[in-house]
This record gives structure tokens, C-alpha cells and sequence, in this order.
């Protein structure tokens, strides 16, 4: 069953925080390596955990879920396939304010887990509001074809391009990044032209630059794409 209301999407910051997968099978296998994408510190609970779940870098609780102690985390998400568990841990988040997602069970869902495409610190995430997971896979795909590779290093010159319009003292929501994006620039990373795009990024810089320091603006635009340096 679909949700009935809008989602509001959002990118949860987990890194470092307790996150619970209740379920040790393939499902819960999934869900525990999409947080572990987030850097978040996982605990499986489950009678019976799948080889897969144990070799990965996470607590493994073999027991039944306790009645309550979803409240000890940031988040949870629970994957048993018995329904009355389920609900049951959507119950404790709810009261404990902490959100909950229970796989293939939609009304016992605080949150929606989207198909996600990563590339660096791009992430790129399909929901169809639980209508169909499948289709939102299907499309996560189709998106990652289009999504490659070098979209990390565009956005690794863009950001460092950002920081140093905000360090010299303008806002960089003011500069108009549309144009640039709609240019060769994109372009010319894919193919691997990175000198050509860094001397397009800093001539944009330069005429876009205003009351601020364009020499400090320039030289951000011709640092490596990735480390930096």
C-alpha cells in the first residue's frame, strides 16, 4: 500500500550515530549495507543473522528485538518478515520519537528508503512513495547510466569553487551556477579535459567574482579536481 500523504525528502546525516536493523536475513542485509554507506555504527538484532551480515563492521545481537529499546537510537530499520514484530518496533519509535522503516510494510513506515546512486559525495535517490520499489530500482539504474564517475570530480571543482567565494566574503548562493552547468563545463570533465574545465571555471569566477578576492578564486579552480593539491 502507497503512502496517501507527500514525503519530504531529506539526506540524514548517520555518520557516527547508533542506527538498529532489526531481521538478519538478505533483506536486513541490504539495509545494513546502505547505513553502513552512510558511515553509521550498526547493531543487527536477530535470532538468526545471515554469514553476510556477520563479516560485515557491525554489532551482531543474536536474541529477539526487546520491547522498547528502539529509543536507544537514531534510527531503525526493521526487516523480520513477521508482520507482528514489525509493527511492534514501529510502535516503540513512534513512541520515542525515533523514525522507523519496516520493509514491505509501508503504513508501519516513519521514513521511506529510496533506491540511491553515489558517485563521491553525489547521491542521487528514487522514491515512489512506496508504490513500487521495484520501479524505483528500475529507475535508480537508468539514472547510474547517465550518472557517471566523473560527475564526483565536477562536484569536488564546484565545491571547492563554493568555499572560496563564501572565504572571500561573498555569498555563493548569489552567483548564477546554472549557466556555468549548462556550458562545456560538465562536458569537458567527462572527458577527461580537466585543464580546459578548470581555466572555463575560473574565467567564470573572474567575471562573477564581485567585491572579492579573485586571486584566491582562481587558485581554487586550478587545484586537483580530487585531492586538492
Amino acid at each position: 500500500m502507497p503512502l496517501s500523504c507527500p514525503t519530504y525528502p531529506i539526506s540524514l546525516v548517520l555518520a557516527g550515530h547508533r542506527c538498529l536493523v532489526v531481521g538478519g536475513g538478505h533483506v536486513a542485509l541490504r539495509k545494513v549495507e546502505g547505513l553502513l554507506a552512510a558511515d553509521a555504527r550498526v547493531t543487527v538484532v536477530a535470532p538468526r543473522v545471515v554469514e553476510q551480515i556477520s563479516a560485515l563492521d557491525v554489532d551482531v545481537e543474536r536474541r529477539p528485538y526487546a520491547a522498547g529499546e528502539a529509543a536507544r537510537y537514531r534510527i531503525v530499520v526493521t526487516a523480520t518478515g513477521r508482520p507482528e514484530v514489525d509493527r511492534a518496533v514501529f510502535a516503540d519509535g513512534e513512541r520515542a520519537g525515533v523514525l522507523v522503516n519496516a520493509a514491505d510494510d509501508v503504513p508501519g513506515c516513519a521514513f521511506i528508503l529510496p533506491a540511491v546512486v553515489r558517485r563521491g559525495p553525489v547521491s542521487v535517490a528514487v522514491s515512489t512513495a512506496g508504490t513500487s520499489p521495484a520501479l524505483a530500482s528500475w529507475l535508480r539504474d537508468r539514472v547510474a547510466c547517465v550518472v557517471g564517475p566523473d560527475v564526483e570530480i565536477l562536484a569536488a571543482m564546484l565545491g571547492r569553487t563554493r568555499e572560496a567565494v563564501r572565504a572571500a566574503g561573498r555569498s555563493s548562493e548569489s552567483l548564477p551556477w546554472r549557466e556555468l552547468l549548462d556550458g562545456p563545463l560538465p562536458g569537458l570533465v567527462a572527458e577527461d579535459r580537466l585543464d580546459e574545465a578548470e581555466r572555463i571555471l575560473a574565467s567564470w569566477v573572474a567575471r562573477h567574482r564581485g567585491p572579492c578576492d579573485a586571486d584566491r578564486l582562481r587558485h581554487a579552480c586550478q587545484e586537483d579536481p580530487l585531492t586538492g593539491g
